[in-house]
């Protein structure tokens, strides 16, 4: 169990630098383009090729999914899963970690039914960002644009890090193919970011200081879990260091926005996550959410879906079958 749980915070370690330091580095290394795009066609070719590792320690996906939006092509895998849920799951990755960071969750996940993943709009991956996105209203509509592109009716929306503000600011404003919604250890929806998060973010942020900055934040993110030789965590170095991020600061989601949701919704919160207060958002969750819709994993840190995929799933799958009886 410590070897897996190991392995998956070296998976996941960069989630809070991808959330926390590249929104710093958005501000720092602006640069006249309106959208993200690739500093070099040197840096490219090196991220394909980080990326294409990483993509190797996921199952084979059944099809490549290219969704044309009114903001850019939005990349998804579809993976045919054993299970018998009703909707597909939807997994969103932290930022710049893209469908590589589910790994270690597909497996189990696609115990509980089919699964596509998707690379964030505007992010490092393999969307392609074509228009601005200028605000969380722009971020709600290429996404429901994207669902909107497959063939089913309804979705499982699974949101990761700023995978989960994705998900939560997506249901808060265009919910119609919803069917429920899972935010993992989410950031900027149940408490804002601590400060000492966003400045020891600052050194990470600037991809031209050494890589042993960004492994120190990284690492600490992770609960100390060591990050070399990681295929992820080098997709990840290389998205930070070769595109310039061009996206608006996320909005909090309001409690109030949370409570008047229709769908389903579990909250997972680490409850060594430093990405916020874990105290202050399970109570942001019960408050808003109900008791019933939270899972607290009291030793997990934000890498927390690396650190217990089984589990996860275990809870989600539970999480839809009461869904599909209500």
């Amino acid at each position: 169990m410590e070897k897996k749980r190991q392995r998956g915070r070296r998976i996941l370690l960069v989630l809070g630098v991808v959330t926390a330091a590249m929104l710093v580095a958005a501000v720092a290394l602006r640069t006249p383009s309106p959208v993200g795009h690739w500093r070099s066609a040197e840096g490219y070719d090196a991220f394909m090729e980080a990326y294409e590792a990483a993509m190797a320690e996921l199952p084979r996906p059944d099809a490549e999914v290219d969704v044309r939006t009114d903001h850019g092509v939005v990349r998804m895998y579809r993976f045919e899963g054993t299970g018998d849920a009703r909707s597909p799951l939807v997994l969103l990755p932290g930022r710049a970690s893209a469908s590589p960071v589910w790994a270690d969750n597909l497996p189990s996940l696609l115990e509980v039914g089919d699964v596509y993943t998707v690379d964030l709009l505007g992010e490092p991956g393999l969307s392609v960002q074509a228009r601005p996105i200028e605000d969380d209203e722009d971020q709600a509509e290429w996404l429901h644009q994207a669902l909107g592109g497959l063939p089913e009716e309804e979705f499982h929306l699974v949101g990761l890090s700023i995978g989960g503000w994705t998900a939560a600011n997506l249901a808060t404003r265009e919910p119609s193919l919803l069917a429920t919604v899972t935010l993992v250890d989410p950031v900027f929806v149940l408490d804002d970011m601590p400060l000492e998060t966003v400045m020891r973010s600052l050194p990470a942020s600037l991809p031209w200081l050494p890589r042993s900055w960004r492994d120190g934040f990284n690492s600490w993110t992770a609960g100390g879990a060591p990050v070399e030789d990681v295929p992820v965590a080098d997709m990840i170095e290389s998205g930070m260091q070769n595109y310039a991020l061009k996206l608006p600061q996320p909005g909090r989601i309001s409690e109030e926005a949370l409570a008047d949701l229709d769908m389903p919704v579990l909250a997972v919160v680490a409850g060594e996550s430093v990405m916020h207060d874990p105290d202050a958002a399970v109570a942001t969750a019960e408050r808003a959410l109900g008791p019933g819709a939270v899972e607290v994993y009291p030793d997990a840190s934000h890498a927390v879906n690396g650190e217990y995929p089984e589990e996860l799933a275990a809870d989600i799958a539970a999480f839809l079958a009461e869904a599909d009886r209500a």
